[in-house]
């Protein structure tokens, strides 16, 4: 068993943006091992501690940790134990989300007239059941899970939910972002964290209301990074966010103030060859703090 899982695939020279080798494999495979119970949320429980996987607060990784071993597994490279629940994954996605229902009447307004304009942060599984219904009814992506640190959002008024909004981990590479950061290799992979992309943002299709995403998106610049020390233990110095370029203009953000940097070149972010496979988009960033360049690479802020 274990020379057909030797030679079932290469081994990623990286995992979790750490350096990962034979070694680090072994170690791995020695966990799966002596995992007791038997099961995958052990397993990770256990290659966190080997392997000293941790989050930018200190905590444990063991959710970016379970991508982390499924992607192993899924290469040939372990062996993980089977879930617990068939499909649980799936279910958790997509089998909690409400039937499509008939959209309210059209509401048209101005801004000022929203009484109780807020983010309220998603956290009962009621509400991330509304905030998951909301994305894959209503949002042309959809709804899809994603591991690693994020914070989530209802858009919230006297009128009722306007829609959604969410925040997690930065793209891995990015020229015209890293171009304009001004850091190296190095300094990217250890700080990366300290950006955070805007990856999902929903105004419900049946409101009309001028400036509307403008003004949430300066709502979240102001708590998200609360919210991401109160949860991870750090906070954010930077938002990116992508436009798909054929779809939007990015006006919303232009009007927020945020920056546009570039296009991206369509590769998509697990891209191995040098011709476009996904829609090419805006790149957009807006500062959380005057000196997110000095905490970014350590160079004095322009």
């Amino acid at each position: 068993m274990e020379k057909a899982l030797q030679s079932a695939a290469p081994i990623p020279a990286r995992l979790l943006g750490r350096p990962f080798g034979p070694e680090q494999l072994d170690l791995v495979r020695k966990q799966v091992r002596l995992a007791q119970p038997a099961n995958r949320a052990e397993v990770a429980r256990r290659v966190c501690r080997a392997l000293s996987w941790r989050t930018p607060g200190g905590a444990e990784a063991r959710m970016s940790a379970r991508v982390a071993l499924l992607r192993l597994h899924r290469l040939g490279l372990i062996a993980l134990p089977p879930p617990r629940s068939r499909g649980n994954n799936e279910n958790r996605r997509l089998g909690s989300v409400p039937a499509e229902t008939p959209a309210p009447p059209w509401l048209s307004c101005r801004v000022e007239q929203l009484g109780g304009l807020r983010l309220e942060p998603v956290g009962s599984a009621e509400e991330a059941r509304r905030y998951r219904g909301l994305l894959q009814q209503y949002h042309y992506l959809g709804y899809s899970a994603t591991a690693g640190a994020q914070v989530r959002y209802l858009i919230v008024s006297e009128q009722g939910v306007l829609g959604a909004m969410g925040f997690g981990a930065a793209a891995w590479k990015v020229r015209a972002r890293d171009a304009w950061i001004g850091w190296d290799q190095a300094q990217r992979r250890c700080r990366l964290h300290r950006i955070v992309n805007h990856t999902r943002f929903l105004i419900l299709p049946w409101l009309r209301c001028a400036n509307l995403g403008s003004k949430v998106l300066g709502l979240a610049a102001r708590r998200v990074g609360a919210d991401f020390r109160a949860r991870y233990g750090y906070a954010p110095v930077l938002l990116e966010s992508f436009v798909q370029s054929d779809r939007f203009t990015g006006g919303v953000y232009r009007a927020a103030n945020w920056q546009c940097l570039g296009h991206t070149r369509g590769r998509g972010r697990n891209s191995r060859r040098h011709t476009p496979a996904q829609p090419v988009k805006s790149v957009w960033v807006y500062p959380l703090v005057r000196d997110f360049r000095a905490a970014l690479a350590g160079a004095p802020a322009a």
